[in-house]
């Protein structure tokens, strides 16, 4: 039984401060493992409205430091751990969130960090195994030097998720034997200018990269005003993926895979 949870696909501050899209993250159910991705500004409300219980969590992840993917993470970890009365759960993601930079202290305070069982900073192309999952640091370029992506390697499937990054070679060869594709589209067309992805970007890396299905999300203010179902069809279009827009509060599960794709590897 696997699923993939959208708690928020808001890409940029304008979008989250207005809250046009939600900006919770995303959690990938893997039997009775619970990933909670990049937790942004108001993760419990939605984890809540959306019916996910958040005291689940096995792990948190966190892509880069930006306040939109890493806000609710000390939120998250009480939650968790209900304040911790329970010693658990694991923290892995960026450098720059979990240890700080020169220029910024870390967002996951001290208190929290004592709260959960473990704490792993990873760097590019790092891998760690939590039970039944392998999960692999990808390459990300990006404004925070420490940025990763994660791809998980789980028993029947290949997800990635590329967080936020410009399309570099790197990145393709990282995603390579990639099954469903989550790629960070904040822009439509060619608006990104090498900075972020967006859908001329991302019809170029689903074109090499070959999944069985494409899920658009983040999106910025441009992309909101473009569509990004318009734009998720015409990058199906193009390269014959099936690709859909994430909305807040979708649902891709086991039994309504078909819905989108034939199956992947019997997910």
């Amino acid at each position: 039984m696997a699923k993939i949870i959208f708690l928020g696909t808001a890409g940029d501050s304008a979008v989250v401060s207005k809250q046009l899209r939600a900006s919770g993250g995303i959690v990938l159910q893997i039997e009775e493992l619970q990933f909670h991705l990049d937790p942004g500004p108001g993760a419990l409300q939605r984890a809540k409205e959306f019916g996910v219980n958040v005291h689940h969590t096995s792990a948190i992840l966190v892509s880069h430091n930006n306040i939109n993917h890493c806000n609710d993470v000390n939120v998250i970890v009480e939650a968790m751990t209900h304040g911790g009365i329970e010693h658990r759960g694991i923290v892995l993601g960026c450098k720059s969130v979990l240890q700080g930079t020169e220029e910024i202290s870390p967002y996951l305070t001290k208190y929290h960090q004592n709260l959960v069982e473990r704490i792993i900073p990873l760097e590019r192309n790092h891998k760690v195994g939590i039970e039944l999952v392998e999960i692999h640091a990808l390459p990300a370029e990006y404004t925070d030097p420490t940025a990763i992506g994660f791809k998980f390697f789980c028993p029947r499937f290949t997800l990635s998720y590329t967080g936020a990054t410009a399309l570099t070679p790197q990145l393709f060869e990282g995603l390579v034997g990639t099954d469903i594709l989550v790629a960070s589209v904040p822009y439509p067309g060619e608006k990104a200018q090498g900075q972020n992805l967006d859908t001329h970007s991302v019809i170029k890396l689903i074109s090499q990269i070959r999944p069985r299905l494409a899920i658009l999300t983040h999106f910025g203010l441009d992309m909101i005003k473009a569509d990004p179902l318009v734009e998720a069809r015409e990058v199906q279009r193009i390269t014959g993926v099936q690709t859909i827009a994430a909305r807040d509060g979708l649902v891709i599960s086991s039994e309504g895979f078909k819905e989108y794709t034939s199956p992947v590897k019997g997910f």
